[in-house]
């Protein structure tokens, strides 16, 4: 018996990493709490994003099932998302309208594009590019997404109607156009919501307040009577499980998806992996990045195939999950069955859920995603990084979310290269006075033997940071005069990498070197860099020596047998 038993719980385990039999009833409790909080934010995020509510429920069954059984982490929660919606609607605005069939056929190319990548990153494990997105562009990136979403929100909230595909500038000035025209009941109603879930999550966190407001609103609605009030409703909801289909395009409307399908990818690679990263190291069990974006690559296919939309990671659910002590992919899985019996059961609920309330959900739970505290964070730590952030915020704004995440990976590469051919160079050179010690290590400032130069570069030498280097050096040795300067020693240890043009930098410097009779020498050369030096032919006629205080003792040596002499 107690064989059969822990053979069941191996099997859970190579099933669903992390599941026994002791935290299952924990483990299912935490997914109909994750059902009560996905589905109304889907169908939420799906009208965001121009299309059926269905495509925003689907998302929920076989994309996260397939998820679930790949990824290599517990307690991550795949599902689209706010920005991943709004990054959809502005992408494919412009290709077809809102609502149509041909727009749901472009978002599962989309979708399975972006499938195809996260593959692609995964097989040649490049999931490091996303590192190119810091902080501040994140944060700008999705504030600008978030604002323009939280204005189509607030304008559903006063019962003002907005055009599919506006750009934000139209959605503000629509806004505050029909602002006297609003709608009471609708107002009434998305006021009642908002306080109920401000309220709520601040007296009774663990209860999914969004299904509560569906509930109520609902009942509010169908007991008024949808018509005699004017609030609008969702709609009939088709029912049915999700069919496979294989979106057909021409060649050039796959190519037009490649832009906005590696944004979404990119975006959802630098969120995904943080979030399981972090929870990982909170929590104790390991990830495996690579296999995570294989993860996120098969649900994205099948999401593609399955009438759905572009998913991603979602923080706000994870979160949940892990308050409600949530340790395995099973709340997931709980998920997608709710889901399942729902859309095929269940959809005439949803037919008089009031657009208003959605429009209350959705807004509230976007207000983190709009960046106020991490702006903030930005002012006080780094004035640069915050400009950065609100450059990235504005053009994703006002101009577009495709040219946002191109201006985003340009500001990244001009970050980079600001901080790389800045790097730091310290000199330490005799002061002239007798006796000083010769500290291995020793600060600026310090001194070295007389006659005797120790530069000490920080950093890979390379194209970006090559001619600061060699200026660096020449002014070291003019500020000590030229004459007064036998031998360079240049500290290698945190040279980690030489390009063509450091090498071609440091020859330049050797040859002026010569000129003023200096000797040139490298201490503490790595290991690692050797062999990539001498492919440079860079230390072919150069002494390399283990130690700066080793090379000095024998500079100084070399000095004394020349006066000898």
């Amino acid at each position: 018996m107690a064989d059969a038993v822990e053979g069941d719980t191996a099997a859970r385990r190579r099933f669903l990493p992390g599941l026994t039999r002791d935290n299952l009833p924990r483990e299912v409790m935490a997914g109909v709490t994750l059902i009560a909080i996905a589905v109304p934010l889907n169908i939420g995020y799906a009208q965001i994003a121009g299309l059926p509510v269905t495509a925003g429920l689907y998302a929920l069954i076989l994309p996260t099932i397939v998820y679930a059984l790949t990824v290599s982490s517990r307690q991550v929660v795949a599902s689209p998302d706010a920005a991943a919606a709004a990054l959809v609607a502005s992408s494919l605005g412009g290709l077809a309208v809102a609502g149509s069939e041909d727009y749901s056929t472009l978002a599962l190319a989309q979708a399975i594009i972006v499938g195809v990548m996260f593959l692609a990153l995964s097989y040649f494990k490049l999931g490091f590019l996303a590192n190119f997105l810091s902080k501040p562009i994140l944060v700008g990136f999705v504030g600008g997404l978030a604002l323009d979403i939280m204005v189509s929100q607030v304008s559903k909230m006063f019962g003002i109607s907005q055009e599919a595909g506006s750009k934000f500038i139209d959605k503000v000035s629509t806004l505050v156009g029909d602002m006297g025209e609003f709608h009471v009941w609708s107002l009434v109603l998305s006021a009642i919501a908002v306080a109920i879930l401000l309220l709520g999550r601040r007296w009774r966190p663990m209860v999914p307040w969004a299904l509560v407001v569906l509930i109520v609103a609902t009942v509010i609605v169908v007991a008024v009577g949808a018509e005699e009030s004017g609030i609008d409703v969702l709609g009939e909801v088709p029912s049915g499980p999700p069919e496979f289909t294989l979106p057909v395009l021409d060649w050039s409307m796959w190519l037009a998806l490649i832009p906005s399908a590696l944004a979404l990818t990119m975006i959802t690679t630098a969120e995904g992996l943080l979030i399981s990263r972090a929870y990982s190291e909170k929590n104790g069990y390991p990830v495996k990045p690579n296999r995570d974006l294989f993860a996120y690559g098969a649900s994205n296919i099948v999401a593609g195939l399955s009438a759905s939309l572009t998913v991603g990671s979602s923080t706000s659910r994870t979160a949940a999950m892990d308050q409600a002590g949530s340790r395995t992919q099973l709340p997931s899985i709980v998920l997608a069955a709710g889901t399942l019996l729902l859309v095929v059961f269940g959809t005439s609920l949803l037919a008089d859920i009031p657009s208003p309330a959605i429009g209350a959900i959705v807004a509230v739970a976007i207000i983190p995603l709009l960046g106020f505290r991490d702006f903030q964070d930005l002012w006080h730590r780094d004035r640069t990084e915050f400009f950065i952030g609100v450059v990235c915020f504005l053009v994703t704004l006002l101009v577009g979310s495709i040219p946002g995440i191109l201006v985003a990976f340009v500001l990244a590469l001009t970050n980079l290269a600001r901080r790389a051919s800045n790097p730091a160079i310290d000199v330490l050179e005799h002061s002239g006075d007798p006796g000083e010690s010769l500290l291995e290590d020793a600060p600026r400032g310090d001194t070295t033997a007389p006659g005797v130069i120790v530069v000490r570069l920080a950093a890979p030498l390379f194209f970006a940071n090559a001619d600061v280097f060699s200026q660096a050096v020449k002014k070291s040795i003019h500020a000590a005069g030229v004459e007064n300067v036998d031998y360079l020693v240049v500290d290698m240890e945190a040279v980690t990498d030489i390009d063509v043009t450091g090498a071609e930098s440091f020859e330049a410097l050797q040859r002026w070197l010569v000129e003023q009779d200096i000797v040139m020498s490298f201490s503490r050369v790595r290991d690692d860099a050797i062999d990539r030096l001498d492919r440079m032919g860079l230390i072919d006629d150069y002494a390399i020596y283990p130690t700066n205080r080793e090379a000095i003792a024998d500079l100084e040596l070399a000095e004394e047998e020349q006066r000898e002499e």
